[in-house]
């Protein structure tokens, strides 16, 4: 850790000393792990691609997710998966900012998040209502980005990624998957660090740059990260990582999801990002469960 971030850290962050965080004008409790659906306004997305083009599909998966218990729903409009070059910014934006409209129309108490690397479109979506920015380049792919987010009241989901979508799964190297991660971490904080904006959420990017063995590594080693001080977020869900591994499709690894889940849990995430909401839940409540009655 650097000087400045080791004496914010023994300080105690906003989030270690209240578990919750701001975002936007709202304070999201952590106090216990939360779960974050996913909606994917997309048609090329690798599991549910297609599925939410609608106004009326979106409103009803949103519901859906609202009714299983998602306390955040994210909503994407460009694609990430391995091998994709994404739209352009007009295009994401087409998407995404009547999406969060829609949402905020059919649900006013909803806590939105964005997922975008674009500072434009970033911007728009946080003028749009949207309270989080979920980043998977972490400022990398938009030299802009944390120059705004450090004007912004939204939380900010800073991810690691090796590479960029499309070069992304190209042979990916690590000495120390894990080392390498945090300082990433350490890099990117420390404008956020020096500025005091302290609604930071961290997110390892398991499938971002990473092989099935880096993803195990990092999972395995997730606690470290604790020691940042801030929220973990956990995004496993029906990824690469479960299905190589147990040679299935993504449609057939919601259980393997669930394992992961809650490993993450029991290795500090505080956010699970999913597809499947109902079963996350689930997995939240009984490793609740768990830490009540231990002895």
């Amino acid at each position: 850790m650097t000087a400045t971030h080791a004496a914010w850290a023994d300080k105690g962050t906003y989030f270690s000393q209240t578990r919750s965080i701001r975002c936007g004008s709202l304070v999201l409790d952590l106090s216990k792990p939360v779960v974050m659906g996913i909606l994917n306004v997309t048609a090329d997305s690798f599991y549910d691609g297609g599925k939410y083009l609608t106004p009326s599909q979106v409103t009803d998966r949103a519901g859906e997710m609202f009714d299983a218990g998602a306390t955040i729903l994210d909503i994407g409009a460009l694609s990430t998966r391995p091998g994709t070059h994404g739209g352009n910014a007009e295009e994401e934006t087409e998407r995404l900012i009547p999406a969060i409209e829609l949402i905020r129309k059919h649900f006013p108490e909803a806590l939105i998040s964005a997922d975008t690397y674009r500072a434009s479109v970033a911007e728009m979506a946080v003028g749009a209502s949207a309270a989080i920015i979920n980043d998977i380049s972490g400022g990398t792919m938009d030299d802009e980005m944390h120059g705004f987010m450090l004007t912004s009241e939204a939380a900010y989901v800073l991810m690691h990624i090796q590479g960029t979508p499309a070069t992304m799964q190209q042979k990916p190297v690590y000495a120390n998957v894990v080392a390498e991660v945090k300082a990433f971490f350490e890099k990117q904080l420390q404008p956020f660090v020096d500025a005091g904006k302290q609604n930071i959420i961290l997110d390892p990017g398991f499938g971002f740059g990473k092989d099935v063995p880096h993803n195990y590594q990092l999972l395995a080693g997730f606690a470290d990260f604790t020691e940042f001080g801030f929220p973990l977020l956990a995004g496993v869900s029906r990824k690469s990582m479960i299905n190589k591994v147990l040679q299935i499709k993504p449609s057939q690894a919601l259980n393997g999801t669930t394992v992961l889940n809650t490993i993450a849990l029991m290795n500090g995430a505080n956010i699970l990002r999913v597809h499947d909401v109902k079963e996350a839940v689930e997995a939240v409540k009984l490793f609740g469960a768990l830490q009540e009655y231990n002895l």
